[in-house]
């Protein structure tokens, strides 16, 4: 399968010396398992908004990384790290009035049925801490996630991370499901995915392992970005709890304000999880994690085992959150993402009427997915050869989906109005040049 984002021995010839040596100094000190983006890597030295600079100072826009989620090099969130780091930073078992007024902050954005947080350093971990607690309340051990999920990196989570890839084994107590199918009548997409759900129930007892937990990430952006209609996940979390199992909502992705529609990606929906994790964005660059739960569901978790973090939450960890929270809040983010996600949206689904290669445009706020095809088919080469003829006009994204075929733009929430154009300028050549290299 050809990868958006993947570089090849093949395209070695195709960079300067400095890179060659880079590359080849990569190789000897971190190993095999690492990638790069792109045919051709980047070499980047600072970041500052929607931008990224390389060592010669040419300007990346960057509609891809959600790491740094209100804008690199964020000055309000440098500054709170700043201070806090000169001042203390210990853990969570001293008391300390900062890491709690962070934790009264977060789980005020939450319904008040999800009351209390545990900190982790990143999303796989905070994945991981939910596998303990639902096995812990429910007594069960099977897991339900879809066919082409990222969950994480650790050992516990790789095995429900189907989109890992097929040498990366999936537990025996792990069930996969097809996400929710965007080609379905939208009334018809909600009945569709709980009969998965209820089906996938179904073979864990009949091999008898008692459903745990129903984990999915709420815009589904590994399976290709699924976010319409809302509230097709009623049925399916119904499905897990009569069952004896829990919902975990995997906010790493849409968290934070992505979706344009609230902070966290689950409320379109209409349903309230029984756990939620959270990554990337929550530190803007810096790192840290957690999970969101209703109290009942972590209590006896809690009374019978302890739970200690040395870098989750610390005073720096908790000063970087709270900066991150209160820049969406004054910067209205979620507003921005919901006008700026629609105005992009609106300008790529022109392409869906007028491109052989563009099949349809999915998504919501600041989180887009497009469907690249060629004859009919899916195609990862197509999307492989517009995410690398985006990089050579300097815009960064990336390609999701089992098929590798569906374009991921996912810029910082800072994106405005201005970049979006930037960004379709550079598109709309792009798809030209594809077009005409590949009759």
């Amino acid at each position: 399968m050809t990868m958006a984002n993947a570089f090849g021995a093949d395209d070695f010839s195709r960079l300067n010396k400095e890179e060659q040596e880079m590359i080849a100094r990569r190789e000897r000190v971190l190993g095999p398992a690492y990638r790069l983006f792109y045919e051709r890597p980047l070499h980047f030295v600072r970041g500052e908004g929607v931008w990224l600079y390389d060592a010669d100072g040419q300007a990346y826009l960057d509609a891809y990384n959600n790491v740094a989620s209100i804008g690199h090099g964020n000055p309000t969130v440098l500054e709170a790290i700043g201070r806090q780091a000169a001042t203390l930073n210990t853990h969570t078992r001293y008391l300390h009035e900062g890491i709690l007024a962070y934790a009264e902050a977060l789980t005020a954005t939450f319904p008040a049925e999800l009351s209390q947080v545990m900190f982790t350093c990143t999303g796989s971990e905070a994945n991981d801490l939910a596998v303990r607690i639902a096995r812990t309340y429910t007594g069960g051990t099977g897991i339900i996630v879809t066919s082409h999920a990222y969950h994480g990196v650790t050992s516990t989570v790789a095995e429900f991370s189907p989109s890992l890839g097929p040498n990366v084994d999936l537990g025996i107590h792990v069930r996969t499901v097809s996400p929710p199918n965007p080609d379905l009548p939208a009334s018809e997409v909600e009945a569709a995915f709980s009969r998965e759900v209820e089906a996938a129930i179904a073979d864990l007892r009949r091999h008898g392992i008692k459903p745990a937990m129903l984990i999915v990430d709420t815009i589904f952006s590994s399976d290709g970005v699924i976010a319409d209609p809302p509230g097709f996940l009623k049925a399916a979390v119904a499905a897990i709890r009569e069952a004896g199992g829990i919902f975990v909502a995997d906010e790493v992705q849409p968290g934070f304000g992505r979706t344009g529609e609230a902070l966290w990606g689950f409320l379109r929906h209409d349903i309230v999880p029984d756990l939620v994790t959270t990554g990337k964005p929550m530190g803007n660059g810096y790192p840290m994690a957690g999970l969101i739960a209703r109290p009942e569901i972590i209590a006896d978790f809690g009374r019978n085992a302890r739970y200690f973090n040395t870098f989750g939450g610390n005073p720096v960890a908790a000063a970087a959150g709270q900066a991150v929270l209160e820049f969406i809040r004054d910067q209205d983010l979620v507003a921005n993402a919901r006008s700026v996600g629609a105005y992009l949206k609106a300008a790529l689904e022109t392409y869906a009427g007028r491109s052989e290669l563009i099949k349809s445009v999915r998504g919501v706020g600041l989180f887009l997915g497009v469907d690249v095809m060629e004859g009919g088919e899916p195609s990862a080469a197509a999307a492989a050869r517009i995410v690398n003829g985006l990089r050579d006009r300097r815009v960064l994204i990336s390609a999701s989906g089992p098929h590798a075929n569906v374009l991921k733009i996912r810029p910082p929430l800072v994106f405005s109005r201005s970049h979006a154009d930037c960004f379709m300028e550079a598109f709309d050549a792009t798809l030209k040049d594809v077009m005409q290299k590949g009759r």
